[in-house]
């Protein structure tokens, strides 16, 4: 009996069970400890207001608490603010030193363009010229001033745009002027004459929007308030500086969920700020899922007919083997070799080259010689392209030989037979291959950080302006956001938050693009029946 238990493999059963469970339950654990840390992020906490024994004051919101290493109380941390005023975000108070604890009904929170938030109180609000309530409170003045600050700021944001618009059209005269020199334009010639004109009516247009900008920021900074802090210390703060302003110790609870509704809608469409460790994180996310498809678009047929060619057509022999343990190996090599690779081939290699056919004239200034989204699309792809094999081939594999011959024998040619039973039978596990390769590259960082991703991309890979999608601009990634804020910044408490909240949204992106990729597998499977991978 024991010598059947274990001939039969029963234990390598337990086993395999028992390490797909662990497996599955760290993977759970992690994703609970991502959500629970950034889940409650934007939720507004209230403010506490602390009188200490040495007689000062605190106004900060509870962090957390912990024992005190000597084993005699607690601890609290309290976030402060006003880094301008004390230099720091956090504080830790021993629960000995506090006399006294409340919630000021008063506090009010300031999310400020520049130093963090602002945690005090509301003392007076200078803003002649704007329209606000007579004899009102302070805090209704000051809602009034901001609201009218904030469609002074959106009317000026329309100039921004022309600005943008004005520069990016006279970049593109100063490239067909230099165009024009390398290939020996006369310069008296009437189309360099116009090119001229055009160059000194666009900077004639763009000096005057850059005035038109600058009166009206110096407009809006005229507008100001007044606040101290806890122990009095008072300071004037720009409004048009102020993103928002809250009392979060009168929020009822469905205005809480309004503010963290709104603070969810300007994490996903909102511009970084404060370097990225404050506003939205809308170019990363679209610059992540550019980079997935793009790899996507170059990694899916690569691999797909890599495969085919193996599995179906290459005579089996010296070279075959020694290929597929070439891509076997592939798959294990580290991800920052890729990289560099990629940057030696791709960025220094062809797009060298390109520069040199293409845009010899911009010369040494790289137009693709440079790291860009086509690069690191590319260097991804290579990193994933043996998994698409690998699970390719192993979907091939696994259609019974009896499909092939039966196809053959009803006079189908070989192609026939590939492309009407032999693809369709294999598409669920070539979707599972696909699904592997875009999990990878959504995590790949090291990859990226020399092949084009940076930390703050001036503009994003699509717009409007003609080709419309330019892949030789630089873009941001969720993956180098979080090593960046939770690595490089120098304040990496105030930045830990944000990292809980990228890595959060990471992984939802990975699921959902992996969910739609399992979704059209399950349909496949449904519409050709037999998988057996």
């Amino acid at each position: 009996m024991r010598r059947n238990y274990w001939k039969i493999g029963e234990p390598w059963v337990w086993a395999t069970g028992a390490a797909l469970s662990v497996t599955l339950l760290i993977a759970v654990t992690l994703i609970a400890v991502i959500m629970v840390n950034g889940l409650g992020v934007f939720w507004p906490g209230k403010l506490q207001q602390l009188e200490l024994k040495d007689g000062s004051k605190l106004l900060g919101e509870l962090i957390q608490s912990e024992p005190v290493h000597r084993g005699e109380g607690l601890r609290r941390q309290y976030k402060i603010a006003n880094r301008d005023l004390y230099g720091l975000d956090f504080r830790w108070i021993d629960e000995t030193e506090i006399l006294r604890a409340d919630h000021p009904a008063t506090a009010i929170v300031l999310e400020r363009e520049e130093n963090g938030d602002f945690f005090g109180f509301l003392d007076s609000v200078y803003a002649s010229g704007l329209e606000l309530p007579a004899g009102a409170a302070p805090y209704a003045q000051l809602s009034a001033a901001l609201d009218q600050v904030s469609a002074m700021k959106a009317a000026g944001h329309a100039t921004d745009q022309q600005l943008s618009t004005a520069s990016y059209r006279l970049e593109q005269l100063r490239r067909d002027q230099l165009k024009a020199e390398y290939q020996g334009v006369d310069p008296r010639s009437s189309s360099y004459q116009e090119l001229l004109y055009e160059q000194e009516r666009l900077k004639a247009d763009f000096e005057q929007l850059v005035e038109q900008q600058r009166k009206a920021q110096t407009n809006l900074r005229q507008y100001q308030s007044t606040f101290s802090d806890a122990n009095g210390r008072t300071r004037n703060i720009v409004l048009a500086d102020i993103v928002q302003a809250y009392r979060p110790n009168q929020l009822a609870w469905h205005q809480q969920v309004f503010f963290y509704a709104a603070k969810l809608k300007e994490l996903i469409v909102g511009e970084p700020r404060e370097s990225n460790t404050e506003g939205g994180l809308f170019p990363a996310i679209f610059g992540t899922i550019m980079l997935i498809f793009t790899m996507s678009l170059f990694s899916f047929p690569l691999g797909v007919i890599a495969a085919i060619y193996l599995r179906e057509y290459a005579r089996e022999g010296f070279i075959v083997r020694v290929v597929r343990i070439a891509v076997n190996n592939l798959a294990g090599i580290p991800s920052i070799v890729y990289g560099i690779f990629g940057l030696g081939f791709f960025v220094y290699g062809i797009g060298s080259n390109i520069d040199k056919l293409f845009f010899p004239e911009q010369l040494p200034t790289p137009t693709f010689g440079t790291g860009g989204i086509l690069w690191a699309s590319l260097t991804l792809a290579l990193l994933t392209v043996p998994v698409v094999i690998v699970a390719t081939e192993e979907a091939l594999g696994a259609i019974p030989r009896e499909f092939r011959e039966g196809s053959l024998a009803l006079g189908a040619t070989k192609f026939q037979t590939l492309l009407r039973i032999l693809l369709p039978m294999a598409s669920p596990g070539i979707m599972t291959g696909l699904i592997l390769a875009m999990a990878r590259a959504a995590g790949e960082v090291a990859p990226l950080m020399i092949t084009g991703v940076v930390k703050l991309a001036p503009a994003l890979p699509i717009d409007g302006n003609f080709p419309f999608f330019h892949l030789d601009r630089k873009f941001m990634h969720l993956g180098f956001h979080i090593f960046d804020i939770g690595f490089q910044s120098p304040n990496v408490e105030a930045a830990k938050p944000m990292v809980f909240v990228t890595t959060l949204l990471l992984v939802l992106i990975v699921l959902a693009l992996s969910s739609l990729a399992i979704w059209l597998r399950n349909r496949m499977k449904k519409r050709y029946t037999f998988s057996t991978f």
